[in-house]
């Protein structure tokens, strides 16, 4: 979950970006589109694009490198289809429509390399919290754990008992009059 949420923050940052490059660099309307423009291409690109991809690396397997481009450029200009149809950017006239897909390509093959960096650095600072977090929480339950009471020990052994597999003393009663 955590990894899905990162690449989606750092992926919407860098749509916003490359969409506002797109609007700088072709004749495509981008303007202030972008923000929800991004959010329509980060969509995309985490859940439509490897779909799209698998379907046109299918059809193009064993094709020569000319059919896979344009496979990966046919991925890329409907994902730009979808953007246009669903937000306020305007391609404007065909080279609208061509070259957005080119510099969509070349901006998610630049990201795909400062996403790899950036996953692992942010796994290894949550990683880094969360064991800072269960080292104060082991603290204060040692703490608390000097003297224990009957009542709460044999409510802690069956916890632990249903953690183990998962039912509960009735449901490890039924199973076993089962079998």
């Amino acid at each position: 979950m955590r990894n899905l949420i990162v690449r989606f923050a750092s992926l919407y940052v860098f749509n916003v970006v490359v969409l506002l490059v797109i609007g700088w660099l072709t004749p495509a309307r981008v303007g202030l589109h972008a923000l929800w423009a991004s959010v329509i291409l980060t969509l995309a690109a985490l859940f439509l694009k490897p779909l799209l991809q698998r379907v046109a690396s299918s059809m193009s397997a064993g094709g020569t490198k000319v059919v896979q481009y344009l496979a990966v450029f046919v991925v890329e200009f409907v994902i730009w289809l979808l953007t246009v149809w669903l937000s306020g950017v305007r391609a404007g006239n065909v080279w609208g429509w061509i070259l957005p897909p080119l510099i969509l390509l070349v901006g998610w093959v630049v990201y795909d390399q400062v996403d790899d960096a950036l996953t692992r650095k942010t796994g290894e600072l949550y990683d880094a919290a969360g064991a800072k977090i269960a080292g104060s929480r082991s603290a204060s339950a040692s703490e608390t754990a000097s003297a224990p009471s009957a009542a709460s020990s044999q409510a802690t052994a069956a916890a632990r008992g249903e953690l183990q597999d998962g039912l509960t003393p009735e449901q490890r009663r039924m199973l076993d009059e089962l079998g």
